[in-house]
C-alpha cells in the first residue's frame, strides 16, 4: 500500500504519483464548481458574487488549515524514506493531537469574528447577508477540513496517492446530491451550498480514517507511540505552521485585492468569482505537481538521496511547461464558454459579465508556467525541510497583490485586478528558483557522504531537524 520514491526514474515516478493526486483534486474542484454553478444558475449572479466575495478570507483561513496539514505530513514522509516506522507513527499521532487543538481554536475564533471581517473587507451591502451565511458555515466546518487534509496528507506521505481519490469521488457525488437537495428542496440558499461542502468533506475524512485503521498495518501504534510528545510536536509545528502561514500571508494580499474589487461593485465581484472558479479547475495539475514534489523530496531527503532532488524538480517543471501551453491554447478558444458555466445568460448584464470573466481567465492563463513553478519549487523546498524558508515566497506574493490592490486597481480599474495574481506568481518565482538551489547546496554540505544513484543504495537516516 506504500510507494518508495527514492529509486527509479524521477519523471516516471512523478507522473505515476501525480496522476492519482490530480484526479483527486479534480474531484475536489468538481464539487466546488458545482456549488458555484448551482448558486449562479439557480440563485443568480448576486448570490454567486456573495460566495465569491468570501474567496480571499476563505483561503486565508482554510488555506492555513490545509498548509498546516501538508506541513505535518512532511516529517512523516521523511521518516518513511529513512525507514524509521516507529518515529513515523509517533509523528502521525502527534499530528492528530495538534490538529484537534488547531481546529478547536480556529473554529471558535473565526465564528466570533466572521461578521467583522466581512465589514472590514468592504463587502457590498447587497450581497453582505448571503456572504455571511456562506462563510460562517464554512468556518464551522474547519474540523472536517483538518480531518480530511491531515489523513490524505499522511496517506500520500506513505507513497499512496490513489486512495484519497476514491474517497473524494464519493464526496463529490454526495456534495452534488446535497446541493440540489438543500438549495432546491429545502430552499437553504447559499448556506445550503456551504453545508453540502462541509458535510461531504467530513464524510470523506471519516472514510479515510476507517480505511487507514483497517488497511495500513504500518500505522498501528503502541500506547507509547500514541502519547503526546513535545519534541515531535515541535518538529511538526516547525514544518506545519510556516506552511500554513505561507498560505495565510499570501491570502492577505488576496484580501486587500478583494477589498479593492469589492469597491468596484458587485458586477466585478461576480466576474472575478466566476473567473476564479475556472482558475481553480485549470490549476489542479499544478496543485498535484506540488503535492507530488513535497512527498518526492521528503522521501529522498529522508533517504539522503540528494542527487535526485534537482532531477525531480527539472522533470516536474518540464511537465508544468507542457500543460501550461495546452491550457493557454484551450482558454484562447473556450474562455467565454467556460465563463457561461457559472453565469446565467438570461440576465441583463450577462454580456458584460462574460466579457469581464473571459478577460480575467485569459490574462491568468498566459502566466500559467510561472504558477507551475511556484507550486513545484515551493513544495519541493518544503519537502526538503525548509518550510520557514519557503514562507518568504508567500511574503512576496502578498506584497505584489497588495500593491496592485492598493495602487493599480484604484487607478486602472478591473484590468489591473486581472494582472494581480500573475504579478504575484512572477515575484515568488524570482525568489523560489535560486532558493531551491541554495537549499539543495546546503543539504549537500550537511550530508556530503550521500549514496550515489544506485538502486541498491541503502537509505541513510537523517538526524531529526538537522537540516532545518
Amino acid at each position: 500500500m506504500t510507494k518508495d520514491l527514492t529509486t527509479g526514474s524521477p519523471m516516471r515516478l512523478i507522473i505515476g504519483f501525480a496522476l492519482p493526486t490530480l484526479f483527486g483534486m479534480l474531484f475536489q474542484q468538481l464539487y466546488n464548481m458545482v456549488d458555484a454553478m448551482i448558486v449562479g444558475k439557480l440563485l443568480g449572479s448576486a448570490a454567486l458574487g456573495a460566495v465569491g466575495s468570501t474567496g480571499s478570507i476563505n483561503f486565508f483561513v482554510i488555506g492555513f488549515c490545509m498548509g498546516v496539514c501538508n506541513g505535518f505530513a512532511i516529517p512523516v514522509a521523511q521518516r518513511m524514506g529513512a525507514n524509521e516506522p516507529s518515529r513515523m507513527r509517533r509523528y502521525v499521532a502527534n499530528a492528530a493531537w495538534l490538529s484537534i487543538l488547531f481546529a478547536l481554536v480556529l473554529t471558535a475564533a473565526t465564528g466570533l469574528l466572521c461578521r467583522q471581517i466581512l465589514t472590514v473587507m468592504l463587502t457590498p451591502a447587497d450581497i453582505f447577508d448571503n456572504a455571511y451565511a456562506y462563510i460562517f458555515v464554512i468556518f464551522m466546518g474547519i474540523p472536517a477540513t483538518f480531518l480530511y487534509n491531515l489523513l490524505a496528507g499522511i496517506i500520500r506521505s506513505l507513497g499512496d496517492s490513489k486512495t484519497p481519490v476514491y474517497f473524494l469521488a464519493l464526496s463529490s457525488v454526495l456534495n452534488i446530491a446535497l446541493d440540489f437537495a438543500l438549495i432546491l428542496g429545502f430552499q437553504a440558499g447559499v448556506a445550503g451550498a456551504a453545508i453540502a461542502t462541509v458535510a461531504s468533506q467530513g464524510v470523506s475524512g471519516v472514510a479515510c480514517l476507517c480505511y487507514m485503521v483497517k488497511r495500513y498495518p504500518i500505522l498501528r501504534m503502541t500506547k507509547e507511540e500514541r502519547r503526546p510528545d513535545l519534541h515531535s510536536c515541535g518538529v511538526l509545528c516547525a514544518m506545519g505552521i510556516p506552511m500554513g502561514l505561507q498560505y495565510s500571508i499570501t491570502a492577505i494580499g488576496s484580501i486587500v485585492l478583494q477589498s479593492s474589487v469589492n469597491a468596484l461593485g458587485s458586477l466585478y465581484v461576480t466576474a472575478v468569482a466566476a473567473g476564479s472558479k475556472v482558475y481553480q479547475l485549470l490549476a489542479c495539475p499544478f496543485d498535484a505537481m506540488g503535492a507530488t514534489m513535497a512527498t518526492y523530496c521528503g522521501q529522498n531527503v529522508g533517504a539522503c538521496r540528494l542527487d535526485r532532488l534537482s532531477k525531480g524538480i527539472r522533470s516536474c517543471a518540464l511537465l508544468g511547461l507542457g500543460y501550461s501551453v495546452i491550457a493557454l491554447c484551450a482558454m484562447l478558444r473556450f474562455a467565454p464558454q467556460c465563463a457561461l458555466l457559472f453565469l446565467d445568460a438570461r440576465e441583463l448584464d450577462a454580456v458584460v459579465l462574460v466579457e469581464l470573466t473571459t478577460r480575467y481567465i485569459i490574462v491568468g492563463a498566459a502566466f500559467f508556467f510561472p504558477l507551475a513553478l511556484v507550486n513545484i519549487v515551493r513544495f519541493s523546498i518544503q519537502g526538503m525541510g525548509f518550510s520557514p524558508f519557503a514562507i518568504l515566497a508567500g511574503v512576496l506574493e502578498m506584497a505584489a497583490r497588495t500593491s496592485v490592490g492598493l495602487i493599480l486597481v484604484p487607478a486602472f480599474g478591473y484590468t489591473a485586478a486581472c494582472f494581480a495574481s500573475p504579478a504575484a506568481w512572477v515575484c515568488a518565482d524570482l525568489f523560489l528558483i535560486p532558493a531551491s538551489a541554495a537549499c539543495i547546496a546546503r543539504l549537500r554540505r550537511l550530508y556530503p557522504n550521500q549514496p550515489e544513484e544506485l538502486p541498491e543504495a541503502r537509505p541513510v537516516p537523517l538526524k531529526a531537524g538537522a537540516h532545518r
